[in-house]
């Protein structure tokens, strides 16, 4: 018998199947914690609000509770990677509000290929990262599937009908723009 494939658990698990859902969740979820776990190493100052594990958890609960028709597990990886950013930047917000910013939650820009670290705030970075959406919505997509998500390049390429090539370059090129936008906000 052949093994259902995550669209087909998620969409049995939106339709009230809970062994569906327990099953998509199986699935997923060292894939989710490994780019949770990748996205919550980066931030670079103070304790620790989310760990992996509860930045899994609570996309996975956001994602669970809407109704999205998922195409395929690149989808899904692309909405997971949205929520979990949403998810980082709501807890910045609360953490910042306490302390007037003084508690914030810093990251660094780095990626896998090397390159100079910056560290920046999460709503800084949410900031240019919306102003990289107004200009530019595939480079915003490119980020936000890379950074918060943890897509590989293959994986963005796959989902936005790019090339590999093209995904590195958009990637240099966001970089770069959220670089000097986030040098010119200082």
């Amino acid at each position: 018998m052949e093994e259902p494939s995550l669209t087909q658990l998620l969409r049995d698990a939106r339709d009230g199947d809970s062994v569906a859902a327990n099953r998509a969740y199986t699935f997923i979820y060292r894939r989710l914690h490994a780019a949770a776990r990748q996205q919550l190493r980066r931030q670079a100052s103070g304790p620790a609000t989310l760990t992996p594990t509860a930045l899994v958890n609570e996309a996975w609960l956001k994602l669970s509770a809407a109704h999205y028709e998922i195409s395929d597990r690149e989808h899904y990886l692309a909405m997971a990677s949205s929520a979990m950013r949403q998810i980082v930047v709501d807890a910045a917000r609360a953490r910042g509000s306490g302390k007037r910013g003084g508690d914030a939650v810093h990251v660094t820009l780095a990626d896998d290929v090397g390159g100079e670290e910056h560290g920046v705030g999460v709503l800084e970075l949410d900031r240019a990262l919306q102003r990289l959406e107004q200009l530019d919505v595939r480079l915003a997509k490119v980020v936000q599937y890379r950074y918060f998500g943890g897509l590989t390049e293959p994986e963005i390429a796959q989902l936005l009908g790019l090339t590999d090539r093209t995904v590195r370059r958009d990637w240099r090129k966001a970089r770069a723009f959220l670089h000097a936008e986030i040098r010119g906000a200082a």
